[in-house]
């Protein structure tokens, strides 16, 4: 395993925190990251994302979705009165699981859909037009009064 050391990042940067955080956590890699429920990040278009949640077992009332200090958090917790059945096999796992996912400054949920066992989340990249590039126009330079009486006078 690598180790990294951040530390240089703090002292030369100001206001990244946040992204020094993310990389924090990212090469943490000696915690294992649980792999239920197993999930996709498809990008749908420029700037737009889906993710998918294999969700199987769990109801609409079951599944939470919630946006909490730029994180997106997915939690499933089964219903206690579930009535008492007897499994041979089971193979469909129904335990209670929360999933993090980082989101990037500007990204919004516009929506999620619970269908045939998968929980879709949808979401977009909405970047302030303060934020987006802009051409400046270069202007000619301008001519003063002053400019026009010494071209005159040297013709």
């Amino acid at each position: 395993m690598r180790s990294f050391d951040l530390s240089p990042l703090y002292r030369a940067t100001v206001g990244f925190d946040r992204v020094a955080d993310l990389m924090d956590r990212v090469l943490a890699a000696d915690v294992a990251q649980p792999s239920y429920p197993p999930y996709n990040i498809e990008k749908t278009d420029e700037n737009a994302y889906r993710i998918s949640i294999a969700v199987a077992g769990f109801s609409d009332a079951e599944l939470g979705v919630e946006l909490r200090e730029g994180a997106l958090i997915v939690t499933g917790r089964k219903s206690e009165d579930e009535p008492a059945r007897t499994y041979l096999h089971r193979g469909i796992a129904t335990r209670a699981f929360e999933r993090r996912f980082a989101l990037a400054d500007h990204m919004k949920v516009t929506g999620a859909a619970h269908q045939d066992g998968m929980l879709h989340i949808d979401l977009v990249r909405e970047v302030p037009e303060a934020l987006k590039p802009r051409r400046i126009e270069i202007a000619a330079p301008q001519r003063t009064s002053a400019t026009i009486e010494a071209e005159t006078s040297k013709a």
